[in-house]
């Protein structure tokens, strides 16, 4: 007859599955504390090499290479501001209006009488329109080295505007876009940049006012006078007078966001 395994009694089983567990935490706890700073060091090094290969620039700047696409990109995003900043605006025109019963009718008066020289309101009258072009591409490859004489830039679409003013000019577009007192010219690659939004060529600047008197200032313009030299090898020039034109009021925000009155003298 077979000998009966021996059995080990309860107390003796719970030491030994106590030592066991004991041991195997000890293992892993003696991992742990070993793999911890391995994974720390490991992403320190990874940082201290990434900042002294970039130099304080950005490892991957050619994100920013296509600057007419990123200006598209910003445009999109400020037009959906620009329709945000309407609505509002006819919030505050509707609790403008009960201003008017409430003791405030002459502030409104004066601040009414104010949006025609900021231009903030349509204007229709005589006018003159100039187009300014890049040269087609034929002339462009042929143009060699001296290629940025047939293009157009952000001081001929000024020296146009400024020309128009001094003429007497009432109230100006660009692009249909009305010129204001904050209104800022910008290249930004082949692209102008006006009030955020960037534009194309051709450039279209249309002016309302007395138009022999603008005619004679575009005429006697020094500036312009350059630019015109070199229409002939084929930069884009139009102008053309308009007996009646309507240009729209400006109706973005008009907060100084980098500028403050100046303080009167005592």
């Amino acid at each position: 007859m077979a000998a009966r395994p021996h059995r080990q009694s309860p107390w003796t089983r719970l030491r030994t599955a106590f030592r066991t567990r004991t041991r195997t935490y000890r293992d892993r706890s003696l991992l742990w504390r070993l793999l911890a700073p391995a994974v720390f060091v490991c992403a320190g090094v990874l940082f201290v090499t990434s900042m002294v290969a970039s130099g304080g620039t950005d490892l991957r700047a050619g994100r920013y290479d296509d600057l007419a696409g990123l200006a598209s990109s910003e445009a999109h995003d400020l037009q959906t501001l620009h329709e945000r900043v309407t609505s509002l605006s006819a919030q505050v025109d509707r609790l403008s209006e009960g201003l008017a019963a409430s003791g405030h009718g002459r502030l409104q008066r004066r601040a009414d009488a104010l949006e025609m020289p900021a231009g903030l309101v349509p204007v229709r009258g005589p006018g003159v329109t100039i187009t300014l072009d890049d040269a087609p591409p034929d002339a462009l490859a042929a143009a060699g080295a001296d290629v940025s004489d047939l293009l157009v830039h952000q001081q001929d679409i000024q020296a146009v505007a400024n020309a128009l003013w001094a003429g007497g000019a009432e109230a100006m577009t660009i692009q249909n876009q009305r010129v204001v007192a904050t209104t800022g010219i910008k290249c930004v690659g082949n692209t102008v940049v006006l009030h955020g939004v960037p534009y194309s060529p051709p450039y279209r600047i249309t002016a309302v006012g007395p138009v022999q008197d603008m005619l004679d200032s575009v005429d006697t313009s020094p500036y312009i006078a350059l630019y015109l030299k070199q229409v002939p090898h084929g930069l884009g020039w139009d102008v053309r007078q308009r007996a009646s034109v309507r240009l729209p009021g400006y109706d973005g925000s008009v907060e100084l966001e980098y500028a403050r009155p100046a303080t009167p003298a005592a």
